[in-house]
């Protein structure tokens, strides 16, 4: 992992972590393009979401909730995509996050669940300022007009453009999110990360083998410890984890209690959105 990468989270941290110590990963945030809701956001309200989500927390399902953070963005940037066009004509434009992860016993099956592509998608939340409708140029938070989100209107789709952007809040892995692309990235950096998160699943491919060995022990005694062993040696991430619920909804059923290693306000002026 480059030095820079380490310096950028240590901003965050009350000591210097090491890299052994941390999970990086990429994920996208939001785009310029039409969502699922009819709304987009402006280039220059991404310009702003930039800047505004680099340290923010990364939760689950939008709950603000301590117990529930688990990353925090260190670094973001603007890609545009010139290969690509958004609905409307225009060049995608997408912004793009770096989030880390200190590594404890509570997250290592997280982090399974994204390098195994389970907990992928995410959304954002945030404040506009302005909510402008793309046919008249209407302010919708000051008045309302007569086009409907969603309806075509000279040969255009009717959306909101979301534009002055006066507060980021947090960043959640939703099941499905708003923005069509957001999202967590394949790919962090160079070759280096790539193996690196290749061991990362090796070793948390093996502990879940471990959890299911332990919990089929508990389901139907050694004879079924071994067999879910066999079985469980030449699957990925996402059957190991399957195969590890389906031991674990066996012991809920038969009352068996199992000890596995794991943790299974906007302003006046501004509307809050939670892009789902």
């Amino acid at each position: 992992m480059d030095k820079s990468i380490l310096d950028k989270i240590n901003k965050f941290t009350r000591r210097p972590l090491s890299e052994d110590e941390v999970y990086v990963f990429s994920v996208i945030l939001c785009d310029n393009d039409i969502d699922r809701d009819c709304d987009r956001f402006s280039e220059n309200a991404l310009g702003t979401l930039r800047e505004k989500f680099i340290g923010k927390t990364g939760i689950f399902d939008h709950d603000a909730s301590t117990l529930n953070q688990n990353a925090r963005i260190f670094d973001t940037e603007l890609v545009t995509d010139d290969t690509r066009l958004t609905q409307f004509g225009k060049p995608y434009v997408y912004l793009k996050a770096m989030a880390y992860m200190v590594r404890t016993d509570e997250n290592k099956n997280l982090i399974a669940e994204i390098d195994g592509g389970i907990k992928k998608d995410v959304s954002i939340s945030c404040s506009a300022a302005k909510r402008i409708c793309s046919v008249c140029g209407n302010d919708k938070n000051i008045s309302t007009c007569n086009h409907v989100k969603g309806k075509k209107c000279g040969g255009s789709i009717c959306h909101t453009v979301l534009d002055d952007i006066t507060d980021a809040y947090e960043w959640s892995f939703v099941a499905v999110p708003a923005q069509v692309n957001a999202g967590v990235t394949k790919k962090y950096s160079d070759d280096d990360t790539i193996k690196s998160q290749a061991k990362d699943i090796q070793l948390c491919d093996e502990e879940l083998r471990r959890d299911i060995r332990k919990a089929a022990y508990f389901a139907g005694g050694r004879a079924a410890a071994d067999i879910a062993s066999v079985s469980a040696a030449n699957m990925n991430t996402q059957q190991l984890i399957a195969l590890r619920r389906s031991f674990e909804l066996q012991c809920r059923k038969t009352k068996t209690e199992v000890q596995l290693e794991y943790s299974a306000e906007a302003d006046d002026t501004a509307e809050c959105f939670t892009m789902r």
